[in-house]
């Protein structure tokens, strides 16, 4: 049993792996470093209630931090890991000392995609990962403020919900045609186009790239490609994230989008394992290697990384599944698309509850359910057996989904 566990990164991935630590009896040092001034917290409300001011600060946190104390826990916050220096087992922090470990968990999470263009350092352009950052887009949301929003994904849809509701004047830009065209099936982005416009949202798809951003001591407007100019108040950008590899990578650790580990989040070296949005991992039951960003792969890779720090290793294989809250939609989607599939749509669009079944020669591959969690549920046993279903009953409204299901796992 290692005697010191150092954890690089107080996400939520990192407030897990600490949590199961301790629930699994490990008694020894366990230390978090972290950049941020907050103990590890929930991301997905950032977007959502949180930046609506429907939730307290308190409630984002994973554990209150007197927890940490309780479980001797060290916290080592608004400090970064610099290096690692894998022969020494030790880590070089920002604030200029060192630790040393015997075995070191990266869970370095992710970081915004940002876009290179004039302007795009002025007050008023904002991006969405951090407590900081919502707080900076909060101090904006003022009735009839104009808000340009870059990129129609999770993100940028999740804050024009939010930001439309609370009276500001929204324009979303999209390069491409359709709304999270990267998750959902067009069916899908078809009918959140709708919500989305039919709550007074400015949704422009196949929009000309915003290339400027004008202003002097505040934003001002944004110009795209064709010279054309948008007098706005405040910019939100939302063009996905990238894993957060730099340290890996610096110490020699294998690293192809995302850390490569194993299904125990085994780095090739055997004191250093990751975790969480920064990995590359393996997945026996969809068949190949993937990095997801999704609180549940956080979470469970936590517990997978615990239970192999405590010499009780248990590989890594669940149905990955996400979701998004807009409005008054609930968006659960469950499996990978990719690509080829064909798809049905159970249920009708127009009464704002249905789910998308994908088909992979014959297996149910994904399913896409807006405002029903059955279908979700469902959708995961049938993932997770790799079960067949016919296309056609799971598309017949009268047809009873439980069933279909149990005699398909049957």
């Amino acid at each position: 049993m290692p005697e010191t566990i150092v954890i690089a990164g107080a996400g939520h991935a990192a407030g897990q792996t600490a949590i199961s630590l301790r629930q699994g009896g490990f008694e020894g040092a366990l230390i978090i470093v972290g950049e941020e001034t907050y103990p590890p917290y929930q991301r997905p409300p950032l977007s959502k209630k949180y930046l609506a001011g429907e939730m307290e600060l308190e409630r984002l946190y994973l554990r209150p931090e007197k927890f940490y104390a309780g479980q001797d826990v060290e916290l080592r916050l608004s400090t970064r890991v610099d290096a690692i220096d894998r022969d020494a087992h030790r880590i070089a922090l920002s604030d200029g000392s060192e630790i040393a470990y015997d075995k070191l968990v990266l869970a370095t999470g992710s970081h915004v995609r940002r876009l290179d263009l004039p302007g795009g350092d002025l007050p008023g352009v904002n991006y969405l990962r951090s407590i900081a950052d919502v707080q900076g887009i909060q101090s904006g949301f003022q009735p009839g403020a104009r808000l340009a929003i870059i990129g129609a994904g999770y993100i940028g849809l999740e804050v024009a919900a939010v930001a439309v509701k609370a009276g500001l004047a929204v324009t979303v830009f999209e390069v491409v045609d359709r709304v999270m065209a990267r998750v959902v099936a067009p069916e899908t982005s078809e009918f959140y186009a709708r919500e989305h416009r039919a709550a007074g949202v400015d949704l422009r798809l196949s929009a000309p790239a915003i290339t400027r951003i004008e202003g002097d001591d505040a934003v001002r407007a944004v110009v795209d490609e064709n010279g054309d100019s948008m007098p706005i108040d405040m910019v939100v950008i939302g063009i996905g994230v990238l894993p957060t590899t730099d340290i890996a990578a610096a110490a020699g650790l294998a690293c192809d989008n995302g850390i490569v580990v194993d299904e125990f989040c085994q780095t090739e070296d055997p004191d250093i394992l990751a975790i969480g949005d920064c990995t590359n991992h393996p997945n026996a039951l969809l068949g190949g290697r993937l990095r997801l960003e999704s609180v549940h792969n956080a979470q469970e890779q936590a517990k997978t990384a615990a239970h192999t720090l405590l010499g009780k290793p248990v590989a890594y294989a669940q149905v990955p599944w996400f979701w998004s809250d807009q409005y008054d939609l609930k968006l659960q989607i469950t499996g990978i698309a990719k690509g080829n599939e064909s798809r049905v749509v159970r249920g009708n669009t127009a009464d704002r509850s249905f789910a998308v079944f994908y088909f992979d020669q014959g297996r149910v591959s994904v399913v896409e359910a807006i405002n029903s969690p059955r279908e979700f549920m469902v959708g995961k046993k049938l993932i997770a057996a790799g079960a067949e279903l016919d296309p056609a009953a799971v598309a017949d409204p009268e047809s009873d989904i439980k069933a279909l299901t149990a005699a398909a796992l049957a």
